[in-house]
């Protein structure tokens, strides 16, 4: 991305809500990965007519025009997959917020089409960007774990818009998956006061040594956002996580990574073992969902 770009892919971004106006924003600032694309608009249900004076734009003319080549679909979980598909049918590559879908098979068949199209689908991860996961890499490499537990709190999210506590909290499996490889559910819980706003999800996961992983999410009104863990290796221990600095445009290192996708920059094998811990962790989050609901 250090050569001036031959030519700009057209650019439309789907949803305005935090992460769509972070795209925004980087698409506007004169960024190397930025140079390479051309914002053209923005797709919203809202009429807002046009935000720092990018225009709106309908779905259909998105859709349509020869002029954008890319989406940025940065809407609610449950609207991804309808907008891959219709991105990718209308031959656009289509850059995707995580997750991907609220199911497996779903993704695994969007990814199917984009290969059939020549597209690229590129699921983001910016929890993998983050200054903590890349102490955590440092931290665990080479170590023989004994077990680990990894709890997430925050506020609820709706579940309709965002999809059940595993997929909307896929970023803390995708850590897990990162660090210890792919993983097998044991059990999986969900605990539920709806008068309350309450809901809490215990997830007992193994590695392939059999080390047991405990991943829990807990929500309700007034929870801080936090993030505790805990790891056991034969060599010592890793308790929570110590200040390892600010996690500077996070968004904006997941747009260069899309960048070099679009010009061919990813070696197969990179692609490959990509999609393949995306398909797992998908493919968890659905089980675990399954174990929650049957014991409901």
């Amino acid at each position: 991305m250090n050569t001036e770009p031959e030519r700009k892919f057209g650019v439309v971004v789907v949803g305005v809500g935090r992460a769509g106006s972070v795209r925004i924003r980087d698409l506007r600032n004169p960024h190397a990965s930025s140079a390479f694309l051309n914002l053209i608009g923005f797709v919203s249900r809202r009429e807002l007519g046009s935000i720092d004076e990018v225009p709106q734009i309908s779905l259909e003319d998105a859709l349509s025009s020869q002029e954008v080549e890319v989406a940025f679909i940065c809407s609610e979980s449950s609207s991804h997959e309808d907008y891959i598909r219709q991105f990718l049918n209308a031959g656009k590559h289509v850059l995707v917020e995580y997750p991907m879908t609220l199911s497996w098979v779903a993704a695994k068949d969007l990814w199917e089409l984009a290969e059939q199209k020549g597209k690229v689908l590129h699921e983001e991860h910016v929890e993998l960007l983050m200054e903590e996961f890349a102490f955590l890499k440092k931290e665990v490499v080479g170590k023989d774990l004994l077990k680990g537990s990894l709890l997430f709190t925050a506020a609820p999210l709706e579940e309709e818009r965002f999809g059940f506590p595993a997929f909307s909290g896929i970023s803390r499996l995708t850590w897990l998956v990162s660090l210890f490889g792919e993983l097998s559910l044991v059990s999986a819980t969900l605990e539920e006061r709806k008068e309350d706003q309450y809901m809490k999800m215990t997830v007992c996961l193994e590695t392939e040594n059999k080390s047991p992983l405990t991943w829990t999410e807990e929500k309700a009104p007034g929870l801080k956002r936090n993030r505790r863990l805990s790891f056991h290796f034969r060599s010592g221990s890793l308790e929570n996580m110590p200040n390892v600095g600010i996690n500077k445009n996070i968004f904006l290192k997941d747009q260069n990574i899309f960048v070099q996708k679009l010009l061919g920059q990813f070696s197969e094998e990179e692609l490959a073992a990509e999609k393949k811990r995306i398909l797992h962790c998908l493919w968890l989050a659905g089980e675990i969902q399954k174990h929650c609901c049957s014991k409901q």
